[in-house]
């Protein structure tokens, strides 16, 4: 889910619709809905202590697959009009769903949810520290964090924005 970015939402869904071979399954109505959400025990990428839980799932990641003389999974750029952002993060995943297997085998609580930033498109001028589509990507793993969902109502244009 796109973070308050219903227009970036729509734009990836219209995306994977002209690009079928890039989803899970084809598209072919592009739409958006919200929803209410209670992240609840979230896996917030945005504090900087939850950090230090991906980088040890992914030396823990690195060192099993050593010993299994597997190769770690790459992120890799998704051609989306010339871009080379790493919009197919295996290595990402891979690493996440270790951390989630790891605290499960430690019997700690999972996490109901995963909030993180990612930064694509092109820079918004030289030198900048933002791009034209950065984002805020939310996963939720327990169902039960989702209170409800709409259809977003279009902003009536006679009124100032909120």
């Amino acid at each position: 889910m796109w973070d308050n970015s219903p227009a970036r939402a729509l734009e990836f869904a219209e995306f994977l619709k002209s690009n079928p071979g890039k989803s899970i399954r084809p598209i072919k109505n592009p739409a958006v809905i919200g929803a209410v959400l209670n992240l609840g025990f979230c896996l917030d990428l945005l504090d900087y202590q939850n950090l230090s839980f991906i980088k040890e799932a992914h030396n823990s990641l690195n060192t099993l697959n050593k010993k299994l003389r597997k190769d770690m999974p790459v992120n890799k750029p998704l051609r989306i009009g010339g871009s080379n952002d790493l919009l197919l993060r295996e290595l990402d995943c891979a690493v996440i769903e270790s951390l989630h297997s790891f605290r499960h085998q430690a019997a700690t609580p999972p996490f109901d949810s995963i909030q993180g930033v990612f930064s694509e498109g092109e820079e918004l001028y030289e030198n900048a520290g933002f791009k034209e589509k950065d984002h805020i990507q939310i996963c939720i793993r327990n169902p039960n964090c989702i209170k409800g969902y709409f259809l977003p109502m279009m902003e009536n244009m006679k009124y100032q924005k909120v």
